[in-house]
């Protein structure tokens, strides 16, 4: 995906409301040449190998709150939050330069899609027509697959109103993309404001297609050291349990009396260890936490995290039916940024989406845009101390 122009727009009529006034730059004079709000500082990141120019773009809030993202996969690179006596810290993991993304497989702050999650044998059908998606996780699909969302270099535009400062992230992903039918325009809004950081997803497509979008960032409150001293909330009854192969079984299984109890704060390492089947298929926590079976759309909380030594707290709203938790657990010493080599468990993944492999499970809300539909989707980080 190089440039949203007038070719794709003239492709995807239907689209063109979404995608008005989108433009990418592609070329390093352009690049350092972008002019942002006063709270918006712009920079050239790097130059793919493809010769399209990534950018990098560094918000902040008088709440205090930074954030560095790059056009290359919406990533969120940086996230500094005070701690209670008010020192910044980079809370979420990252590469210090782009050939660290270009060959990342952990989604180190990335925007997932068309589809977060996996999707069994990376298959589905719509209106008795197979589709076959790429299969990047052994035999199923995962994340958009080999070259979801998160290795696309996303159109920016960045803005000030209303008193906060945001990206307005955009792309077209062919029909094909990854295997799945339709041209889908995608908008993404990250917008900042006070101490939360607000996303604001919308899609559309000229084809009966699946979509699940979601935010892949890796957090860790203290900003070193593993994450099982952090607690954990998350106002679920239930999991979607799966095989070994961790696609869901299509089954509800309660939480409570089982380590996936989170109903109240707990740390995170004081179960992940248990002897229990789920936790051994996942290799600890690696699962969907089912927030809505009917999914209303309801804009509320769906976890929270703490750090009891820095007092940070990140909460994360969204108007999704379900948060994927994944623990970091396939972390192993091999990615490093930022002075660290990033172990087993140093890092979590809280993802509001739709339930896993939803095309192939008719009784978890559906993931099905329709032409003329309009795909939305709300979620936020949100920083306070305790």
């Amino acid at each position: 995906m190089k440039v949203l122009n007038k070719q794709n727009l003239k492709l995807l009529p239907i689209l063109s409301a979404l995608l008005v006034g989108c433009n990418a730059t592609d070329s390093k004079t352009a690049a350092t040449a972008v002019q942002g709000p006063m709270n918006i500082k712009s920079s050239y990141y790097a130059t793919l190998p493809n010769g399209e120019v990534v950018n990098e773009y560094t918000l902040t809030s008088d709440a205090g709150l930074e954030v560095s993202i790059i056009s290359y996969g919406g990533i969120i690179t940086s996230l500094k939050a005070p701690d209670r006596n008010g020192k910044l810290a980079d809370v979420v993991l990252g590469y210090d330069s782009i050939d660290g993304y270009l060959t990342d497989t952990n989604y180190f702050g990335a925007l997932i899609g068309r589809y977060g999650n996996r999707i069994g044998k990376g298959q589905f059908a719509i209106d008795g027509v197979k589709y076959q998606l790429d299969t990047n996780n052994g035999e199923n699909h995962l994340h958009g697959g080999h070259q979801g969302y998160d290795s696309k270099n996303w159109a920016v535009t960045p803005y000030e109103a209303d008193g906060h400062v945001g990206l307005k992230m955009q792309l077209i992903s062919p029909d094909g993309d990854g295997g799945f039918p339709g041209n889908a325009a995608i908008q993404v809004d990250y917008r900042l404001v006070g101490n939360e950081l607000i996303m604001d997803y919308k899609a559309t497509t000229d084809k009966k297609t699946h979509i699940n979008l979601t935010q892949h960032s890796y957090f860790n409150l203290a900003g070193e050291g593993d994450i099982l001293d952090h607690k954990l909330t998350i106002p679920a009854q239930y999991i979607t349990p799966v095989d070994t192969g961790l696609i869901p079984t299509g089954e509800f299984m309660p939480v409570q009396g089982t380590p996936f109890d989170f109903t109240s704060a707990k740390a995170i390492g004081k179960e992940i260890n248990a002897k229990d089947q789920q936790l051994e298929y996942g290799l600890g926590y690696d699962h969907n936490w089912v927030l809505n079976k009917e999914h209303t759309g309801e804009f509320k909380l769906s976890a929270k995290l703490e750090h009891e030594k820095s007092g940070r707290v990140l909460e994360i709203y969204s108007s999704e039916p379900a948060i994927q938790f994944y623990s970091g657990n396939f972390l192993n010493g091999t990615a490093k940024g930022k002075g660290r080599t990033f172990e087993h468990r140093t890092g979590l993944c809280l993802e509001p989406q739709h339930f896993p492999d939803s095309p192939n499970k008719p009784h978890f809300p559906s993931t099905q845009v329709n032409p003329g539909e309009v795909y939305q989707m709300k979620m936020s980080f949100k920083f306070s101390t305790n």
